[in-house]
């Protein structure tokens, strides 16, 4: 299991390099690469608060929008069979593909979380 760090909507990877005995991450998830480091824990969660607020300061200060990272969409590419089952399924329902694939998306998920039966 992964160990992710969370500040202000960003996600933080948790790595450890045995070469230099230190911990180090970076921003998942956004185009731009933000990285951080410490030599323990509680140093490697303020360099990854620093490295947010730092990233925040610096597109602030450059005028530009920071990336968001999981911004609520993604392209789905399930292959002519598992599309046209659930255009079809969507159209039946009167709902949208959309709707159809985050209905079926939120079933696996809860059912994974819940573990083996």
């Amino acid at each position: 299991m992964s160990t992710m760090l969370e500040y202000k909507g960003y996600i933080g990877s948790v790595e450890y390099s045995d070469t230099d005995e230190v911990l180090h991450g970076r921003l998942e998830f956004i185009r731009d690469l933000v990285t951080y480091e410490g030599v323990d824990a509680r140093g490697l969660k303020a360099a990854f608060h620093e490295a947010v607020d730092d990233y925040l300061d610096l597109c602030e200060a450059e005028g530009r929008q920071p990336d968001v990272p999981l911004k609520g969409s993604f392209n789905v590419r399930p292959g002519p069979d598992l599309h046209r089952r659930a255009m079809l399924l969507a159209r039946r329902r009167g709902e949208t593909l959309n709707t159809v694939v985050s209905d079926a998306l939120r079933r696996y998920l809860d059912s994974e979380a819940q573990g083996p039966a």
